[in-house]
């Protein structure tokens, strides 16, 4: 039998009204979250989540949860996982179902993060995620960032796929074999980075500290650990419009008008609607990371 879900205050302005944007409401993410749930879920694929909560509206102060311990309803999947301070547990929420998917938007959920590896090998991560994030508007520097992680990726016989954040930034995501650990999926990610920027040093750069970027695009790999979290694809991000993380094909990024944060929760199931989902079959694609690394030293 189905989880019956009530949604409380669905006419809760969330987005306010701006000189832009049309006001949304709570019930607009519930019924966004359902309606894009056949998609969205399977990227989630069992891997633990973080949701970020918003109990009045995004102007408002939201805050992080990873804990749900005590809140879970009891037809919901959960992975418990040990403090790195070695005492006690986190029990993260698992979304395998469009009914979860609708209790966390009913949780003031509006972003859902999820861990890079799945509930029983944690260990182990499934995804590689490289975060390009920009210091300014020029979006062809941050597109041809992404097309040369990507290019890095497939001399090392890796498949990229490519997301929007919905924020400033874009994603390159590479799905692998779990049988690797995180250390070595960081050795992995850092030297295609260098190789990205040693391409392009007036663009781009791999320094943490934002002072020492000079302007570039930072390519990020520091998601690439035990514990970290990157957007859900088609998750709304809390910025004014209800942008979305959307996944794209890789000749989107050179249609006119492109942008990070270019579709919305008003129009990301239209879209869904009219096309196949980039992503899907993700898990098909994924390749050794051992070999990967290989090929990588074999071609630099």
């Amino acid at each position: 039998m189905k989880p019956d879900v009530a949604i409380t205050h669905p006419d809760r302005v969330l987005f306010p009204a701006s000189a832009t944007h049309a006001a949304l409401t709570k019930g607009d993410l519930v019924d966004y979250y359902r309606e894009i749930a056949p998609v969205m879920v399977p990227h989630l694929d069992g891997r633990p989540l973080t949701l970020t909560r918003f109990p009045g509206s995004i102007e408002e102060e939201g805050f992080i949860q990873q804990n749900f311990a005590m809140s879970l309803p009891d037809w919901m999947d959960r992975a418990e996982v040990a403090r790195k301070s070695g005492t006690g547990t986190v029990v993260h929420p698992v979304v395998r179902r469009r009914e979860a998917l609708v209790w966390a938007a009913n949780q003031d959920c509006v972003t859902l993060h999820s861990w890079l590896s799945r509930n029983r090998h944690l260990n182990t991560p499934i995804r590689l995620v490289f975060d390009l994030d920009p210091a300014g508007d020029d979006f062809a520097v941050l597109r041809d960032t992404a097309k040369a992680v990507a290019d890095v990726l497939r001399e090392s016989e890796l498949t990229p796929y490519v997301q929007t954040t919905g924020s400033r930034g874009l994603h390159v995501v590479a799905p692998v074999r779990g049988n690797a650990d995180f250390d070595t999926a960081r050795e992995f990610a850092r030297a295609v980075a260098r190789a990205v920027v040693d391409d392009d040093p007036a663009h781009r750069t791999s320094e943490i500290r934002k002072s020492g970027r000079g302007g570039r695009v930072y390519v990020d790999i520091m998601r690439n650990a035990y514990g970290q979290k990157a957007v859900a694809p088609y998750s709304v991000r809390a910025r004014p419009g209800a942008p979305v993380a959307t996944p794209l094909a890789w000749d989107e990024l050179d249609e006119r008008g492109m942008r990070s944060d270019l579709f919305t929760l008003r129009d990301v199931c239209k879209r869904m609607a009219e096309r196949d989902d980039p992503w899907s079959g993700m898990g098909r694609h994924a390749h050794s990371l051992a070999r990967a690394m290989r090929r990588l030293g074999q071609d630099r």
